[in-house]
Parts: C-alpha cells; structure tokens; sequence
C-alpha cells in the first residue's frame, strides 16, 4: 500500500528504515522545511512537498503516516481524513480529549482507519510480559510503580521546543499508559496528582510546562499505578520507562514499556517469598520497528475492516493526560472518558495437543504443541540423590512450561506443593509429563501408580503419560514419596534384586504394558500418551499394536547420540520428540567445536546443544539446580545456529558412545 509521510525530522528517517521489505511504499513526503522532504524523497525516488494540501492533491496514497511535531497530529490528521485517507499519527494523537474525539468521530463517520502510537504493547519484552500475566502469575494484579523519565531534551534532541512546549506526560508518559491499557484497559479515574517545575538554572531553554508530573491512577479491570512522568529525572536513571507491578501472588518487573528491542533480563518475575528471577525469551526475537504499527493498520484496510482500536487507545491516553493536568491544578479524583478503548486479548495458553500444527519437525495432524524446552524434574544427579524444590520453583519462574516428572523421581508431592503454590502458572498454561516405573507394567498397578502420582501432584490428567522403560521388573510395593524414605529402601523397591544379586524381571510383553496404558488413558487420567527409552522397532511394534498412537517419545539425545532415524522416524509420524540427558554426556560441553559456536554467540556450550535440539524440532529437558543455569538454559531456546554451526554439531556423532 502507497503511503504519504507528512513530517520528515528524526522520526520519519525510523519509520523509512523499515519500509525495505514492506508491502508499504512511500509515495510522498510532505515537510514545511522543504530541504528536509527533499532528502527523504530522494532516498525513496518519490516527490518531496511544503504543503499538505498540495501533497494530498497530488498523491493518491490511501494511508497519511502523521510524523509531524506534537502540535501539530491533531490538524494534519484531521486534514488527512477530511481528504478521505486513512492515517496513523505518531503520540500523541492530539493534545486535548475533546479534539481527539472529534478525530475519532471523523473516522468513524467515513468508516476510514485511525491509528495511533505507540504500538510498542506489540514489541518482544512486552509481549512476552503479557504472556506472564495470562499465565496468572501475578493473581489479581493490585499495585504498579511505571516510571517516563525522559530527560533532559535539550540535551538529546536538535529540535526540543515541540518537548518543552508539552512536558514529559504526552511525549513519554503515553508509553507505559499505552501499555497498561492493552493489558487492563481504561483508566477509570485519575486519583490524585501533582505538577512540579524542578530545571537547572542554567539552562536558556525552559519547558513551558510543568517539567515533573506525578499521578496515582485507577483502572477499572486492574491495578491502582503510580505514575511518573519527568524532563529533570535524566533518561539515564536507574529508571527509564520502566513498570513495576505487584499482585497478589507475585510481581512482575519489565524494563522498559516502549523499548523495542529485546534483552534476556528486561522481564524478571518474583513470587511472594522469592527472589526476582529473569524471564528470557523461548524463542527468536526481532526488534520491534516502527513501521510495524503501520502495516498493521494497512493490512486491516486491506481486509476490509479499518481499525480504529489504536486510534481509540491514543484518545482514552490524550484523555488521561488531560485528566492528570486537571487533578493537578484542582484536586481528584477526575474520571477519565474511555472513547472505547479496551484491553488486547491476552495470549492463550501455548501447550496442549492441537490438530494441524505446523511447527518445525511437528508433521501430522495429532502434533502435540510443546513450548521449546522443558525442564527435568529427577532427584539423580551426579550419583546421588538431590532436593529440586528449589530449582523447579526457579524454573517456574523463569516461564518453563513442561516438568518431566516421573514416579521413580519420588518428588511428586514437593512438585504438587509448587503447583498449587500463590504464583505458579494457571494449570491450562503449563504441561505435565508422567511416567510409571517399570515396576509397575501391570495394569493394576500402573492405574494405581498414576492415580497416586496424579493425587500428590494436585492433577486431574496428566498432559502426557509415557512408559519410563518398554521393559518391564517384578513390582515390590508401591513407590509413593520415594524422596522420603531411606536411599536403601528406595532402590529396594526401584531396582529390584533376585536371588543372584541381578534385575529381577517381569513378564510383561511391550504389546500388553502399552494396553495398560492405554487403559490409564481410557479412564480419563492422561490426555496423551507416550514412550522413553525406546528404539525404532520397540516404537514400530507400539504403533502396530496399540489403539492410541504415542504423541511423544522421549530418548536420550545430545550431539555424541542424535538418534536421527528415530527423530526423523517420528517427526513423519506426528510424534514429538523429547531429548532427555541433553548435557550430561561425558566430556561432550568441553568439545571444542561447541566452545567455539559458543564464543561467537555469546552463550554457553550448554546453550549451543540446547538451541541444536530446538532448531532440529527436539524438546530438550535440561536439568539444573543453579537458578543462573536454568535461566541461561531457557534462554538458550531463543538462539539460532547457522545451517555451517549445526552442520559442525551434527559432526560429532559417536556411533561408539555408550554411557
């Protein structure tokens, strides 16, 4: 779609730098310093003018992209409707409530698209931010701090007197109201609020305005927030836009409200009686552009169907900082016009079988949709046994969405006391994997060992529940809360010993060990099914015999051990593929081929199988007991290898590995 730029100063020169690629186009730039639109026009061979009528006379682009000084939006873009075109302003979309409506009207009335900035609720950090809260992590969110601290314009901007003529509140407040009101829609009521005019003496240029502004708002779905909005706090404080808020469960801290690129560390979460933890991305990131905005609003002119949501969000924010200017001079509570702004749906839960999906090495119509990476659950470690309650609540905090859990673990109940624990992840967020031991194949006792293991971990169904092993031993009792019994009488019960000191075995056939489980899934107590540890023709035999197909094996695999036929075998078959033992291979994270990628990607040798294993469609499950590890480990998701770096990984195979 053609589009006219009205504004040619630093901004424009943003939104320009995304248009390579674009389905937009420039058509026209419009800027009364004429040398200004002169430059910008050459660079995208299209026509450069001073006056606005003239340029909308002359180009036919349906989309006016407003980028002129603050003053100036409402006019322009009430002349740019007017001359029927749809139009997304730079913030704010103008400087009294009543004007914005008046635009808002216009649009609605020509049925013509408004949008307005920022569009940064869409930018990487702040979406995966939103992702938190529909998790419900936060409980009932009560409280937030969000800071504006823009700074000194007169030292950052060649152009500063459009700033001070309107203070920080319209120019930097909007980014974390933007925000906020995506996430719990309108502001009801500005509560109290306050104007200060703190400005070296020094400085010949002065806002005229008020340089400081603080307000305590009301939203009506939401929180009660602080507000503070500043051209004397420098934008290099320790808060730059950043946004706390704090519920009843936990907390949540995002760095930056209007940032547009993303960090490991921009959002951390803290639940009640915990330490802040990052939440890294799970997947690749790009920046967030400013030109994104705008072919969103395109793309809803193309359909059919121009919106006018970011336009109504932009008059409700005019309406607020209107609304603080009020309380300021007068006194609250002052109640905010909404112009039917309204929350962003949040994002719907990320793990449960879907039909149809399409993600990398999920071929089949019954592909489960798994987050990128799990986390392990077991006690083992290093040959003996350890707590995890605290690495697995770390987990949960960094955003891991699938525990491997197992009866062998013998922590089912320490797990179940995190799930039900004030900001763990609603239950629809997160995935359960389950696993009987092979102990107990007989059905009996394998219905007997998932409704145990379903009662001390809080659960209705697992998510999946797989066979630990396709062979079966002879049952010595039941194994509930194994991690509470002497290490003696856990192996007694675990590994069980004949006569001869050797494995004592049971006769329970692989075709009648995956019946069993199928009758666990019957009664409703596992919404899939699955198989550890098994080979390619132990799998075949599975789908040959079996009435429920397996929606997920789960192997050993890490670079020494690929196991490609077999993931390749199940990919074909809609089968996802979980990698267990991910990092532990013996001398495979000092490999000096791993060290290197590493090197070049600024992250671990850990990070660099980890990504190897996402890339190739494989849900690695590592298994931490350093909070820093298992933040770096998640974050490792996020990271892409070159097709040479996977190549060079793939190299080390070792057809002679063995543990």
């Amino acid at each position: 779609m053609h589009c006219l730029f009205v504004g040619a100063g630093a901004i424009a020169a943003e939104y320009a730098a995304g248009l390579a690629g674009s389905p937009l186009s420039l058509s026209g730039v419009c800027d009364l310093d004429g040398e200004r639109a002169g430059d910008l026009a050459e660079a995208h061979d299209c026509p450069a003018f001073t006056d606005l009528d003239a340029a909308l006379a002359a180009s036919e682009a349906p989309l006016v992209v407003n980028l002129t000084s603050h003053a100036a939006h409402a006019p322009v873009t009430r002349t740019a409707l007017e001359a029927g075109r749809h139009v997304y302003s730079q913030k704010p979309l103008a400087l009294s409530a009543d004007t914005a409506g008046e635009l808002l009207a216009l649009a609605g009335e020509r049925d013509l698209a408004l949008g307005c900035a920022p569009g940064t609720p869409q930018a990487p950090t702040q979406r995966r931010a939103a992702r938190l809260l529909a998790d419900g992590r936060l409980g009932p969110v009560r409280l937030g701090y969000a800071h504006a601290h823009v700074g000194r314009v007169t030292d950052w901007h060649d152009r500063p007197d459009s700033f001070l003529d309107i203070g920080p509140l319209y120019d930097g407040g909007v980014y974390p109201l933007a925000l906020l009101v995506a996430w719990f829609g309108p502001v009801q009521r500005v509560r109290v609020a306050d104007a200060l005019d703190p400005w070296p003496d020094r400085e010949p240029q002065r806002p005229s305005v008020p340089s400081h502004v603080e307000a305590t708002l009301s939203f009506a779905a939401g929180p009660v927030v602080r507000l503070t909005a500043s051209f004397y706090a420098p934008h290099r404080s320790r808060e730059f836009y950043g946004l706390e808020l704090h519920g009843d469960d936990g907390s949540l801290y995002l760095e930056g409200t209007g940032a547009m690129s993303d960090n490991p560390d921009a959002l951390r979460f803290g639940r009640v009686g915990r330490e802040y933890t990052d939440v890294p991305a799970q997947t690749p990131t790009r920046p967030y552009r400013y030109v994104d905005a705008v072919e969103a609003l395109a793309e809803s002119v193309r359909a059919g169907s121009p919106s006018r949501a970011t336009g109504r969000r932009g008059a409700h924010v005019v309406a607020v900082c209107n609304a603080v200017e009020r309380a300021a001079e007068a006194g609250g509570p002052v109640s905010v016009d909404d112009f039917g702004a309204t929350s962003d749906p949040m994002p719907a839960p990320v793990v449960r079988p879907a039909s149809g999906d399409t993600q990398a090495g999920m071929a089949g119509p019954n592909s489960l949709r798994l987050p990128p990476l799990g986390f392990g659950c077991s006690r083992y470690r290093d040959g003996e046994y350890v707590d995890r309650v605290d690495s697995i609540a770390a987990a949960l905090d960094a955003g891991y969405r699938l525990l491997d859990t197992a009866e062998l673990y013998g922590n089912e109940h320490r797990i179940g006391d995190l799930l039900a624990a004030p900001g763990t992840a609603d239950r629809e967020s997160l995935f359960v994997l389950g696993k009987p031991w092979r102990t107990n194949h007989r059905r009996e006792h394998m219905l007997t060992a998932c409704r145990g293991s379903l009662d001390e971990l809080g659960l209705d169904a697992f998510d999946c529940y797989a066979l630990h092993w396709p062979d079966a031993w002879a049952h010595r009792g039941p194994l509930e809360r194994l991690a509470e019994k002497p290490v003696d009488r856990q192996e007694a019960l675990t590994f069980p010993e004949g006569d001869g000191g050797d494995i004592e075995t049971a006769d329970v056939p692989l075709e009648e060990a995956w019946a069993n489980l199928e009758a666990v899934h019957d009664r409703g107590l596992a919404r899939t099914l699955g198989a550890c540890n098994v080979s390619r023709a132990q799998l075949a035999t599975i789908l040959e015999t079996g009435t429920v197909r397996p929606a997920l094996v789960q192997v050993e695999r890490h670079p020494y051990l690929p196991q490609s036929d077999l993931v390749a075998f199940c990919h074909d078959r809609g089968i996802r593929v979980v990698a267990h033992s991910p990092l532990s291979a013996p001398g495979l994270l000092e490999e000096p081929v791993l060290v290197d990628i590493a090197d070049t990607h600024g992250i671990s040798p850990a990070g660099v199988v980890l990504a190897w294993n996402v890339i190739r469609g494989v849900v690695p499950i590592p298994s931490s007991t350093t909070s820093e590890h298992v933040v770096s480990n998640l974050a490792a998701a996020g990271e892409r290898l070159s097709a040479a770096e996977l190549a060079r990984v793939d190299a080390l195979r070792d057809p002679n590995f063995e543990r």
